[in-house]
């Protein structure tokens, strides 16, 4: 076999048409070797003798695409000063494009014996381990273009590959969990006639099942343990994992976006999947553990703000390259349009407190290709200090957990809650106003992956985690939700009649906040988890979405009431409405004033009380109360349109009636005369546009207890 110096740079396999330059950056081995691996479980060993600024590297010709490789790391190791090299160890490429096969689990993968922890293991890990694999960079783009939709048209979905397409009807069974199922027509027509534009995908980095999962017959569902950076996850392929991985995703998004629709992946840049000082060597702990782990004083063990046993080393410069060369690659490479970034708080994490200013940060902001891609902040982690909700750079916006559980408590009825509802209503100023942001920085919801589905928030004050093998002692205690009056399925009317209307209530006030509103996949169907509230580790029809046409009364008891296909249609009304109006979705934050040059002299927000009386700061302050009217002005909007034009809309009356009595509600004199309502969460259609009643100045409407009207004065 030639082999040739190649190049330093760039890291990872670069085939050429010719051959394949591999680069490892290892500043802890003595010796590194490239090990060709053969489908007859032989390997063909190269050593990487050329090296610069402590990249290994070297160019084999002949080398093709679908080519499985590893590297074995000569070296010390001394867990004591922090050093874990172990040539027995087969270890997967930081930067692999695409990983072949899984992990057989056993001794072999770990660096040390189980019944010895303090003794090196030599145990070969390559028949048990994962492959990287070289991948053809060639794709057919055609004339894609990223949609580039801006923040105040986006309503983002987030789904997980699997779970959304496992049980689709209209899908071959051989695409079911498949990226290729991303791509089809029956998926993309949901997504479309829902009104999405951003798709927002659950891990899809390749990640590692965990032992303790396995063992236990589960898997790691959700994918929040990333092992490789830049390779799409090879179980959610349908036809191989030689590299057809990386054109079936390709494709996806290549479909995605014929249809407008953009993709934005949940990365998982805080920790990987190598675990604690307990953990397998999979690949960066043997490569070189102390450039890419926080190590505590004691260098034997690691540094853990994320909850998973380690936590990156940002403070790294080969980690924060790691982490923008994988940013980039994703961008240009494979045509994504953002990001959302899990327990975000770990990555500003240079020594100890959460800095805001810190390297990673300025690295992004000065990036030609990520500073211009969506980039959302989950903003906090474990660690002390953790959660920094609405202290992100003014480039970033964030998941707002403040939004949620407000929306949750006031609809639930907990007392206290009015004035900061109304703050999260119009978008969240006490968080975002004082760095320059603006109510677009707030992504609003009130469901995601992690904790209850919309359902199951108004069907279950409890969690109900026993098939996750913990006795039920994992997932989050405290949910803000509430059963409305029995735990679980039921088949009491009225108990199903109210959880329906809490359920519109929720997808109403999302639709009607100001903010990017983020819907949970399967929710607007009311889909289930049996009350688990932490399906991390469920791959299975407790957690994959069942779609409405298969039983549509869905599994709540519900039967005949037809409670999915009757959510979904008012679901896809309110994203609709929220996007035929401006007024929904500002890009400034209301003045509580008249607005100069808009020819308008009422103010652009009011507030009053359910008599039709504006609120006082007695009325603010009280703590029972609970509903109020919220008036939009459509002609007082302060932003232009994007030709410097004045943007006008119809104006609109929120009433909100979150309290467990039915109460008359005045509408206000002089702001308007004639309104028509055209939302009532009490009618399980919700009112379909123009059927709505017409009401005047002064007259009174009954809203019954913990219901939402809208009402629509023409401009």
């Amino acid at each position: 076999m030639q082999v040739w110096p190649g190049e330093a740079y760039p890291l990872g396999a670069t085939y050429d048409g010719a051959g394949t330059n591999f680069a490892v950056f290892t500043e802890a081995a003595d010796r590194v070797e490239l090990c060709l691996l053969h489908d007859d479980g032989s390997e063909t060993a190269v050593e990487l003798r050329e090296s610069d600024a402590f990249v290994r590297h070297a160019y084999l010709p002949g080398v093709m695409p679908g080519q499985r490789y590893g590297f074995r790391v000569h070296g010390p190791y001394a867990p004591e000063r922090g050093l874990r090299c172990n040539s027995a160890k087969l270890l997967l490429d930081p930067y692999a494009k695409a990983v072949s096969g899984s992990i057989h689990w056993g001794e072999e993968v770990y660096g040390y014996h189980f019944d010895k922890p303090d003794k090196r293991n030599d145990l070969d890990s390559a028949p048990h381990t994962m492959s990287s694999v070289v991948v053809n960079p060639y794709f057919d783009w055609g004339d894609d273009r990223p949609p580039r939709t801006e923040y105040h048209h986006t309503v983002i979905y987030e789904a997980h590959v699997k779970g959304l397409t496992m049980r689709h009807p209209g899908l071959p069974e051989e695409l079911r969990g498949t990226y290729a199922a991303l791509a089809h027509p029956a998926v993309i027509e949901h997504l479309t006639e829902l009104g999405v534009t951003a798709l927002e995908l659950m891990p899809v980095h390749q990640f590692v099942n965990d032992h303790r999962l396995v063992d236990m017959g589960l898997n790691n569902y959700w994918g929040y343990n990333t092992i490789g950076f830049f390779a799409p996850h090879n179980a959610y392929a349908s036809w191989g994992d030689r590299g057809q991985q990386v054109l079936e995703f390709k494709s996806a998004v290549r479909a995605l976006h014929e249809a407008g629709i953009e993709v934005i992946l949940d990365v998982v840049y805080n920790h990987t999947a190598e675990g604690n000082h307990l953990g397998p060597t999979l690949s960066f702990r043997g490569i070189d553990n102390r450039s890419y782990y926080r190590l505590t004083d004691d260098p034997r063990y690691y540094m853990d703000t994320t909850g998973t046993g380690n936590s990156l080393l940002m403070r790294s410069p080969h980690v924060l390259q790691l982490i923008m060369d994988s940013l980039r690659y994703w961008v240009t490479e494979m045509h994504v349009d953002g990001f959302r970034f899990d327990l975000a708080a770990t990555l500003a994490r240079q020594f100890h407190e959460v800095d805001r200013l810190s390297s990673f940060f300025d690295l992004v902001q000065q990036d030609p290709v990520v500073s211009q891609v969506k980039l959302i902040a989950e903003p906090w982690d474990v660690g002390e200090g953790g959660y920094q909700v609405g202290n992100f750079p003014p480039l970033w916006t964030e998941w707002n957990g403040k939004y949620r559980d407000t929306v949750r408590d006031l609809w639930r009825g907990e007392p206290r809650t009015l004035a900061e509802f109304a703050s999260r209503l119009t978008g969240s100023s006490d968080l975002y106003q004082d760095d320059g942001r603006r109510p677009l920085a707030s992504i609003n919801f009130v469901t995601c992956h992690d904790g209850f589905t919309l359902h199951d928030l108004v069907s279950y004050d409890h969690k109900h985690n026993h098939a996750n093998g913990e006795d039920n002692r994992d997932g989050e205690s405290h949910n803000r939700s509430w059963n409305c009056g029995a735990e679980g399925e039921t088949d009491d009317p009225a108990v199903l009649e109210l959880r329906a209307r809490q359920m519109r209530n929720f997808i109403a006030t999302l639709m009607l906040s100001q903010g990017v509103p983020m819907i949970s996949h399967g929710d607007e169907f009311a889909r289930t988890q049996r009350g688990n509230n932490n399906a991390y580790c469920q791959d299975s029809e407790l957690a994959w979405v069942e779609w409405p046409g298969e039983d549509e009364a869905g599994e709540d008891g519900a039967a005949g009431h037809g409670l999915p296909r009757e959510l979904l249609a008012f679901t896809r009304a309110m994203v609709w409405l929220r996007r035929d109006h401006p007024v929904f979705r500002r890009r400034r934050f209301f003045h509580g004033r008249a607005v100069e040059g808009t020819h308008d002299d009422l103010s652009d927000i009011a507030w009053f009380t359910p008599q039709g009386k504006e609120m006082t700061q007695r009325d603010w302050d009280r703590a029972q109360a609970s509903a109020l009217t919220v008036f939009l002005n459509g002609n007082a909007i302060s932003e232009p349109g994007p030709r410097g034009e004045r943007i006008t809309d119809d104006s609109f009356l929120l009433m909100f009636n979150a309290s467990p009595k039915t109460l008359d509600f005045v509408v206000p004199v002089d702001h308007g005369r004639q309104w028509q309502v055209v939302v009532d969460t009490a009618r399980t259609d919700g009112v379909p546009p123009g059927t709505g009643a017409k009401v005047q100045a002064g007259d009174r409407l009954t809203l019954v207890d913990r219901s939402l009207t809208v009402l629509q004065r023409p401009v």
